[in-house]
């Protein structure tokens, strides 16, 4: 279940709005130029399937997104435990590297998850929005939105992502330590599961 829980900056021990509505959640972000959707789960397509596989399934949705958006590059990332020895160093690089507060000057931040879930904490108008996404979900982050990512301490996810430009992932971060004052993705999962919503 997709879930909105939105902070003011200052900290998260008042919340300002909890919700797992996908028409709340999109008219929420809106203002802040977010993109929020929700495309059809292929339920024939494995979580670990290959990239060709996972692309070809959702052909039809990245074709529209690409025609609206000038996409130039699509691809899939994917990470799931056990995928090779060493996964727990992997993941744990990898958390590392988006969950500091960053933006990206160049390009959107525009991704599909496919299987698994993340956050997506959003930094704007005096706020912090947690965008807990799981399959289904599509986000889209606009350019100089102030952000980060957290996949969790097991994270085990398969996301399509949309470039404008070629150079892919090109992260600038503010060297703001905003991120370690909110709950993160396993704090959110395990509020989720003790009450049915985080």
């Amino acid at each position: 279940m997709t879930l909105l829980t939105t902070w003011p900056e200052s900290g998260p021990e008042t919340v300002l709005r909890r919700t797992s509505e996908p028409a709340e959640i999109a008219a929420a972000l809106a203002p802040a130029g977010v993109r929020y959707e929700q495309w059809p789960v292929r339920a024939d397509v494995a979580p670990d399937a290959e990239s060709a596989t996972v692309l070809a399934a959702y052909r039809a949705e990245i074709d529209r997104l690409t025609a609206e958006e000038g996409f130039v590059t699509v691809d899939v990332a994917s990470l799931h435990p056990g995928d090779a020895p060493g996964w727990a160093e992997t993941a744990r690089a990898a958390r590392q590297k988006f969950l500091a507060e960053h933006t990206h000057e160049d390009d959107d931040e525009v991704r599909f998850f496919v299987a698994g879930a993340g956050v997506f904490y959003l930094h704007t108008g005096g706020e912090v929005h947690a965008v807990l996404c799981e399959e289904g979900d599509l986000l889209g982050v606009p350019r100089g939105t102030t952000h980060w990512f957290d996949m969790g301490t097991r994270p085990s996810f398969t996301a399509i992502r949309f470039f404008h430009e070629e150079d892919g992932w090109v992260g600038t971060f503010t060297g703001d330590d905003i991120a370690l004052r909110f709950p993160d993705f396993d704090t959110l999962m395990a509020r989720r599961a003790e009450r049915g919503t985080a």
